[in-house]
Formats: structure tokens, sequence, C-alpha cells
């Protein structure tokens, strides 16, 4: 447990990326030497269980603040959550545990670690927050984010500490030896991938605005707030509109619902289009008749640069609605049941319908832009499903709020700088309270505004042209390598003890 606690250190806002290499050794060890599978799993769940009781402890926040729930019920809640995750690395160790002995170590780890945080990313539609491979966006295995994505970076990070300690564990001369050269190998060809990464800058640049309104959370959704929002929003971005072309508004910016906002959103494509630009916010559509919520962005001003005139009215295509809902936050299971059970399963704005998986990239001003909406810039999947030919940009807004000071925002900041590591393209994350900043193709960030300040943030981005080697392939190679692993020692496991 506290080795799983001290995981929490490699992330963000700490970002010590050594730091997993240390604790999945004792991890490894533990498994190797533990007297039964059951043993192993205990061990694995314990793991589990300091990774992400303090690693995810800024969830706590959102159900503290804004659940209306007595302390020790809100506690309740975390602790079923965490132990809900701890039984994916649970799951790694027993399996590891069970086979051993029909492959060496490394490679059971690595494939038993694979196969369960594939099932963590889509179980109960999905949580995969805090994958290891994250902690690496500074350290030089970084590198390998274009080739193999954050999943192979996690792969990585499990085979050099499960040969470390194969070396500590019974094994022949040569199944110590090999995976530890090979470990050597990976760590040390990492920083020359630079040449292969897939993407290169184009002579295109583009000149853009995010703005950070900082409207506190419990201000968000009341009614008379929705003009004073919608004002100030508009008086940040009116003094730079004419000299950007591209002007981002954060998750839901526009608190009033859309199809009450036409007049305010109509002044606002006219303003767009007249100052020679676009302006992307985030809005909840609603469906006066049939009573249906979709949480959008959409694009008002110009959608190319030859328009001659803004393009913008209620229900206009050039929108992408949010897919990867957030259960609880966005919808509610057994809704007739748990919304009158709790205040935290009756939170405004909680029942959205979801978009497609697939949609058409945002056009703003000439730039295709691929959107992810807040959680979704964890589903790389999804990123991938969308990408085309023609994306120019990766585009995420959030609504950090609900996570007070916290280190949830950051490490929802590391997340979308990973996404522009493994698909070769800059990144733009605006936000309500922070973090918003502008991401460079290769990871790193270019600007940042200070968190809970009104702010914009204005940068002019060097473009990519880019086809990385994982935009292409995704995680299946890893998947399917891990799959047959599994498979085939499963069948050595069954002969040996036939």
């Amino acid at each position: 447990m506290v080795l799983g606690l001290l995981n929490t250190l490699a992330f963000a806002p700490y970002t010590l990326w050594w730091l997993p290499f240390l604790t999945l050794v004792g991890l490894s060890l533990a498994i190797a030497n533990s007297p039964s599978p059951r043993q192993a799993a205990w061990y694995g769940f314990c793991y589990g269980l300091g990774w992400f009781g303090l690693g995810i402890s800024w969830v706590h926040v959102s159900i503290d603040q804004f659940g209306g729930l007595p302390l020790i019920a809100s506690l309740g809640l975390m602790a079923l959550l965490v132990s809900y995750l701890a039984l994916f690395p649970a799951l790694a160790a027993w399996l590891s545990r069970r086979l051993l002995g029909s492959l060496p170590l490394p490679l059971l780890l690595l494939a038993s670690w694979t196969f369960s945080e594939w099932l963590r990313s889509f179980l109960l539609t999905g949580f995969p927050w805090l994958s290891l491979g994250y902690s690496q966006t500074d350290s030089w295995l970084r590198h390998y984010a274009p080739l193999i994505g954050e999943i192979g970076i996690s792969a990585i990070l499990i085979w050099v500490a499960a040969s470390i300690a194969n070396v500590l564990a019974p094994a022949s001369k040569l199944n110590r030896l090999t995976p530890l050269l090979l470990s050597a190998i990976l760590l040390f060809a990492a920083p020359w991938l630079s040449a292969v990464k897939g993407w290169q800058y184009s002579n295109q640049q583009l000149s853009v605005l995010l703005v950070q309104g900082n409207v506190q959370q419990e201000l968000r959704w009341v009614p008379e707030q929705e003009w004073p929002t919608m004002l100030k929003y508009l008086d940040l971005t009116r003094p730079h509109l004419s000299a950007h072309q591209l002007v981002i508004w954060p998750e839901a910016a526009v608190p009033r619902i859309e199809p009450l906002a036409d007049d305010f959103l109509e002044n606002l494509d006219k303003s767009a289009f007249y100052s020679d630009t676009a302006i992307i916010t985030g809005i909840i559509d609603y469906n006066l008749r049939t009573q249906e919520a979709w949480n959008n962005l959409i694009v008002l001003g110009k959608q190319t640069p030859d328009a001659d005139s803004g393009h913008y009215f209620h229900g206009h295509a050039n929108r992408f609605s949010k897919h990867h809902l957030l259960p609880i936050g966005e919808f509610v299971p057994f809704e007739s049941f748990l919304r009158q059970l709790a205040p935290i399963f009756d939170l405004p704005m909680s029942s959205f319908n979801r978009g497609s998986y697939v949609q058409p990239n945002l056009q703003a001003n000439g730039i295709q832009l691929l959107p992810a909406i807040c959680f979704e810039i964890a589903f790389p999947s999804q990123i991938r499903a969308n990408l085309t030919g023609e994306t120019q940009l990766l585009l995420t807004v959030s609504n950090d709020a609900w996570f007070g000071d916290s280190i949830g925002p950051h490490q929802h900041l590391q997340i979308a700088r990973m996404r522009a590591l493994e698909f070769g393209l800059p990144l733009l994350r605006a936000t309500n309270n922070g973090i918003t900043a502008t991401i460079d193709a290769d990871g790193r960030i270019r600007e940042r505004a200070p968190q809970f300040t009104e702010a914009v943030l204005s940068d002019t981005l060097q473009l990519t042209q880019a086809k990385t080697l994982y935009s292409q392939l995704g995680n299946m190679p890893l998947f399917s390598f891990s799959t047959l692993l599994l498979v085939f020692a499963l069948f050595r496991h069954w002969r040996i003890n036939r």
C-alpha cells in the first residue's frame, strides 16, 4: 500500500517520473514470492488502494463540496470507488502468480497488466485515470508515445520493473539476463526515437486566444448569473477578437441553454465574422419538445477563411456532442431510484444524451479541430476513431472547478499532453478556472494561464503534418500481443499441471 501511495508523486504536479520503476519492482517481487495466487492478488489490491486512494483523492472534493452528503457517506463512496479500481492491479497480480512458471515473470506481468488496464478502460464506461504511462510525459520514455502510446509506455515500465525483480527470483541464468538486457535496450534507445516520430512542423501558423472566465461552480447554473457570465466572457474576448484567427471558450461557457440563447449567439456569430475570426464555445443544447440535452461545442463566426457571412443557426452541423459521459456527473444509472436517494445523484445538468462515437471534426476559420470535452481526453481510442487526414489540432475543453485546489486539474493537463505526443498534433486546452494551456506536438506546454483567475491566453502555434504509428495502429498491437501471451501461458500451465 505504501508503494501504491508513492505512485501519486510520479504524476503531475510532482512529476517524480522515476518512482514507478521502484514501486513496480516492489510489487513484482511481492508477486513472485507470494505463496499463492490469492496472496498475490491481495498484494496487488493493497498496491491499488494506495495508488488510487491518494492519486484520485481529488474526486472527494466534488463529492464533499457539491454532493450534499454527510462526511461519512462521501468517504464511503470514495472507498467504494477506490476499492473497485484496486481490483484491476489485483487481477494482474493474481493472473501473473497463477501462471508463474509457464512464462518468465516479465512476460506474464506485462500481459496481465495490459489486460487488466484494457478492462479498466471500458468496464462501467471506463476510468483509465492515472495509468502509469502518464507519469513519463517529462521523461525520455515520452519518445515512445508516437509509436506505442501511453499504454505502451506503461508496458515498458512493467517490463523493466519485472525484469529487475526477476533477477532476484528463481530462474535460469538466461531467463534472468535476457529480459534485463532488453530492458536496457528499451531505456537507452528512447532518446533516438525522435527520428521516427511520424510528424513534422508545417509552414502554417495559427494565432489562438483561450479565455478562462473563472466562474465559481456554485454560480454556474444559477439563472440570475446567466447574463453576467455570458457578458464576462464577451468582455474578456472583445479587445482581442480581431487579433486572433481562433478563439476558444471552455466547457459550458454559455450557461443558458442554446434554444434560449439565440440572440446572444447570433450577435456573437456576427461579431466573430466581422472580426475575421471564429469562436468555439461550450453550451448545453436542449430539445424543448423531447426534453433531451447534450453537452456541446459549437462554432461561431467564420467557418472558412473565404466565408461571406457567419454560419450559425440553432442546430447547425458544425458542432460536437460529448459522447463519453461521466457517471453521476452527466448521467445517472438507475436514475428513477438514485435521484431520490441523495443530493449527489440529482446535481444540475446531470442527465445528458450521448453524442455519436464518431463525429465530424469542427471546422473554424478553415482549421480542422478534433474535440474532446473534459473526461473524453483520457480515451485515446476515441480520439483515434475521430482522427482524419485533415485534422490539424486537438481541442479539449473542461470545467475543473468541481475539484478545487487539488491535484486533479494537474493530472488532467498531463493526460492532454500525452494525447498531443501520441498523435503528433498541437493541443488547445480551455478551462473555466484552470489549467488553461497551449501544448505543442511534442507534449511541451507552450503557454499556460494561472489557476483561479480571469485570464486570456494568447499564442501562435506552429501546425504540423502528422501520421504517427500510434495514430494508425492504436493499442491493437499491444493488446493482441498480450492476449496471445496469456493464451499461450494458459495452455502451457494446463500442459504442465495435467
